[in-house]
């Protein structure tokens, strides 16, 4: 069998802290726009999942973050949860939001190699911005009856806000790298109940590791 990583009890609670760091990055509110689709801070906490957590847990922690929202829990900014905001013009950029934090993981933590500041904001741009743009302005087109042009000219208000969420998830990110490298870490420890998941970017089968990842 290929390549296998393994979760265990401290990735949980790292994927249950970024899921948590989403929701409360919700908690200023969404900024109006004139599109159909808010500005929000909650694509930060994507970012930093990403960066910080690697692809699948990365992704883990979005996708976490989603099902409390669709089981009804307000956790998107401007107090909005259910299944409806899943059929509106913003599904696409929460279904972005989950391929997006595996994209940056994946570039950020690529070969397992530690963070670096330009990954980290190649990871983030491509990731946080094309990833979930790509999934999200078809959608909303779809949902608004809107041709397709236009609803990409009217994202270009994202664009400025979006750049500077890259900006300090990069900064964030090796702050963090710097100060606590032990976070980043990947794998189960000898001792710790763990299950397996597909190949991560960022551990191998042995996931017992003794250097930050």
């Amino acid at each position: 069998m290929g390549n296998r990583v393994r979760i265990d009890i401290r990735d949980i609670t790292r994927i249950a802290v970024f899921a948590a760091i989403i929701a409360v990055l919700g908690l200023p509110g969404a900024i109006p726009v004139f599109g159909a689709v808010p500005i929000t801070a909650q694509t930060l906490g994507v970012m930093l999942a990403g960066a910080v957590l690697g692809s699948w847990r990365g992704a883990a922690a979005v996708a976490i973050f989603e099902v409390l929202v669709l089981l009804g829990l307000p956790l998107l900014s401007g107090g909005y949860g259910g299944v409806g905001v899943f059929v509106g013009p913003s599904a696409g950029y929460l279904i972005g939001w989950i391929f997006g934090a595996f994209a940056i993981g994946a570039i950020v933590r690529a070969d397992r190699q530690n963070p670096t500041w330009w990954r980290t904001a190649l990871g983030c741009l491509v990731g946080g911005i094309g990833v979930v743009y790509a999934f999200g302005i078809p959608v909303q087109a779809l949902v608004t009856q809107i041709p397709l042009g236009p609803t990409a000219l009217s994202s270009v208000v994202f664009l400025p806000g979006d750049a500077l969420k890259v900006v300090v998830a990069t900064l964030v990110t090796m702050a963090l790298w710097r100060a606590y490298p032990q976070g980043f870490r990947r794998g189960a420890t000898s001792t710790a109940p763990s299950v397996a998941l597909p190949a991560d970017d960022s551990a191998s089968a042995h996931a017992a590791v003794s250097r930050p990842e």
